[in-house]
């Protein structure tokens, strides 16, 4: 049998057979005892090559027809093209410098009475529970509605899936307990349980799900809802989920496994949450069985850290560095670890409610303030002053003018009507800042606008903002507006309350605190290494858009983070999704803040008056 490879040179440009298998116009030889012959194929030859139009002799033209060896190279004339001069190329835009996008780790809620581009990147509870696969919920929260919850679990799985409800109604006669016993005993499925409240005047205040599905997952979600129709319906609030967790693998759940414990890793997340999970069980069983479900779980994806509150007295001179720390000690010691841009800087304290603090600005300024101040040691030793603080929070006027009118200022509180609450009053007035940026009283700050789309939805949101002001700094120099640069952001249960934080540090070294209360701590290294990664303020929408600006040699189309300069271009950016419209407008001296227990004669947006509480 002979077998022949004719013209084997075309099959070895086109990548069919090795190179080294072959030569032109050869046979292969496949078999020692076998004696191969030149083969002629009947396969049409390639086309040959147009003849080269030239002033050569005809000889040379007559050489060209003969059968010479082509595969010999012969001179060839310069084309006169070639020879003209041209110029260089354009500049390339430089890919190594577009940052990676990041949308906001925090969502807002949906609003149910704007359209829908308001809705943008928003979440409803539909969305959160409406998953088929969820076997078991733990609800965390202050108010609840079980058949309001209920609705939004599949309707044909809402029956088999488990869900624990956790509140803080201690007293057996309490109103809001009757209830909710009366609710659940429709639903053969649902389990109350009642937290441990040692305190007389703390609430069980803090929002949060925590989920498991039949996919072998689980999901935490920190939000800023109650468990009420009228929260999830036409008020602010915000949303913080982590991803789809996995479970660990079985040599990973070994104690003797060395994991990453630094502030803001998966671990350290999971740890701090099992922390504040296990104190429910102080006095009784509550949360051990889901505990011990979640302890399985694979944490690493989750980025951001824990600050949440627990009731009791707590010991503030701990030196473990792998020790929870609890309300302001909890946000005072994660902020050391976190670095800020040199320069002014601003901290926005966006919450529903403000109780009585006292008759003068001590804990305010001395406690909440210089927790909220703290920063990295590195940054301290740079040009870094202590930021301008500034409270957001509605006015009469707002709350008139918000879709759901006066009933919306049900949820949102302060009280003028003491001696203590009215000193209280005339050293906050000046902090005092508009919810929605519109109003026809009050000074409006500088810088263009950036539209929430969330005016005439009343907050029930919770957010603390550190924002770097600095136009003149170099940093900043590329920001239209130097506010849109994020330092850190905090989405919080956690109202400007001495029961929510804790109290000033008693002689012992020990922190009071009153209530439960649950929070995410987020900031731009957290994304990126070192300082390759910014974090700006996002309005509208979650997706943060880098800006075009020149390069260090004056050429157009290099992407750039806002915040960063020239020489320090980041590499990741990430949105935080701000619920407030900006620039802020501060009270009008005549203006006051919302007071739920007074009266409002003037009309709201739907007709009502308001006569207190």
């Amino acid at each position: 049998m002979h077998i022949f490879v004719p013209n084997c040179t075309q099959y070895i440009v086109r990548g069919v057979l090795p190179l080294q298998a072959f030569r032109p116009q050869t046979c292969l030889q496949l078999h020692a005892h076998t004696t191969y012959r030149p083969y002629v194929s009947n396969m049409a030859e390639p086309p040959s090559k147009r003849r080269r139009l030239s002033s050569t002799s005809s000889e040379d033209s007559t050489n060209e027809d003969t059968n010479e060896d082509h595969t010999m190279k012969k001179p060839r004339k310069t084309l006169a093209s070639l020879s003209n001069p041209i110029s260089p190329p354009g500049r390339r835009r430089p890919h190594e410098h577009k940052p990676i996008i990041i949308p906001s780790p925090i969502q807002l809620t949906t609003i149910r009475d704007l359209p829908e581009e308001s809705n943008a990147g928003a979440v409803s509870l539909h969305d959160l529970l409406g998953d088929p696969l969820i076997a078991e919920c733990w609800e965390f929260n202050y108010l609840h509605d079980v058949d309001f919850l209920m609705r939004h679990f599949d309707e044909d799985t809402r029956s088999l899936v488990k869900v624990h409800i956790i509140h803080g109604f201690w007293k057996r006669e309490d109103s809001n307990r009757l209830l909710l016993e009366q609710q659940s005993s429709l639903y053969g499925n649902v389990t109350l349980h009642s937290a441990f409240m040692p305190e007389m005047f703390g609430t069980h205040h803090s929002k949060m799900l925590i989920l498991f599905r039949h996919d072998d997952t689980a999901q935490v979600i920190i939000h800023t809802a109650n468990m009420i129709s009228k929260d999830w319906t036409n008020m602010t609030n915000g949303v913080w989920q982590t991803p789809r967790l996995p479970l660990l693998k079985s040599q990973e759940r070994s104690p003797d496994v060395v994991t990453d414990m630094k502030l803001g890793s998966g671990p350290r997340f999971k740890a701090d949450l099992l922390n504040y999970l296990w104190a429910y069980d102080t006095r009784r069983t509550i949360c051990k069985p889901m505990i011990k479900e979640l302890e399985k779980y694979d944490f690493s994806a989750v980025v951001g850290a824990l600050v949440a509150s627990i009731p009791g007295k707590h010991e503030l001179y701990d030196d473990d560095p792998d020790k929870t720390h609890w309300g302001w000690s909890g946000i005072k010691n994660a902020l050391r670890s976190i670095p800020v841009q040199p320069g002014k800087s601003e901290v926005a304290v966006q919450i529903s409610s403000i109780a009585t603090l006292g008759g003068t600005d001590t804990w305010l300024k001395r406690t909440l303030f210089t927790a909220l101040s703290s920063s990295s040691s590195s940054s301290t030793k740079e040009n870094t002053s202590k930021p301008e603080f500034k409270v957001v929070f509605p006015t009469p006027d707002e709350i008139r003018r918000s879709l759901d009118g006066y009933g919306s200022g049900g949820s949102i509180h302060m009280k003028t009507q003491s001696a203590a609450q009215a000193k209280q009053l005339q050293y906050m007035k000046p902090l005092l800042q508009h919810w929605a940026n519109d109003c026809e009283m009050g000074t409006l700050e500088e810088g263009p606008p950036h539209n929430s789309g969330r005016n005439r939805a009343a907050p029930h949101i919770k957010t603390y903002i550190r924002y770097h002001t600095s136009s003149s700094s170099s940093s900043t120099s590329n920001i239209s507006s130097p506010k849109q640069s994020i330092d850190w952001a905090l989405l919080t249960s956690a109202n400007m309350s001495r029961q929510a934080w804790g109290e000033a540090p008693n002689g012992a070294g020990q922190l009071r605190i009153a209530s439960w209360e649950v929070g995410v701590l987020l900031w731009p290294a957290l994304f990126g290494d070192g300082d390759s990664a910014g974090m700006v303020a996002v309005f509208g929408t979650d997706v943060p858009e880098a800006k075009e600006d020149e390069d260090d040699d004056g050429e157009k189309g290099v992407d750039r983070a806002p915040g960063s300069s020239s020489s320090s271009r980041r590499r990741t950016l990430v949105g935080i999704r701000v619920p407030y419209s900006l620039p802020l407008q501060k009270y009008a001296d005549t203006e006051g803040p919302w007071v739920a227990t007074a009266s409002y004669t003037e009309p709201d947006c739907l007709g009502q008056v308001w006569g207190g509480y």
